[in-house]
């Protein structure tokens, strides 16, 4: 079992920067491809990104490409999401995601969550 736990959300500005954590526990994650996930208000979760177990290219959606940089420590055991030039429509519950081996980025194919981490920005 693998327990995953989100922190560094929180209000900020138009404009404005936030990182997101992501520590996992119960195993090692070396092994895993790991993602950000993410669920507005009235909207269905969506991707974010994905980063291997190598750390070597990873995925973003089209609506983070260029101000979002997902990142891993894999002898921390966790992950990270660097969230730079925010705008009011990145308002969302942000999830950490893990699942063997190869990357995808179909929610349903993730096998281990976390509880989410409120990220609200302000216009």
């Amino acid at each position: 079992q693998v327990q995953l736990v989100e922190s560094g959300g929180g209000l900020v500005q138009a404009g404005g920067s936030l990182r997101l954590s992501c520590a996992a526990s119960g195993r090692p994650v070396s092994n895993y491809a790991m993602g950000w996930f993410r669920q507005a208000p009235g909207k269905e979760r969506e991707f974010v990104a994905v980063i291997p177990w190598s750390g070597d290219d990873p995925v973003y959606a089209d609506s983070v490409k260029g101000r979002f940089t997902i990142s891993r420590d894999n002898a921390k055991n966790t992950m990270y999401l660097q969230m730079n030039s925010l705008k009011p429509e990145d308002t969302a519950v942000y999830y950490c995601a893990a699942k063997p081996l190869w990357v995808s980025t179909e929610s349903k194919e993730f096998r281990y969550w976390g509880q989410g981490t409120q990220v609200t920005v302000s216009s």
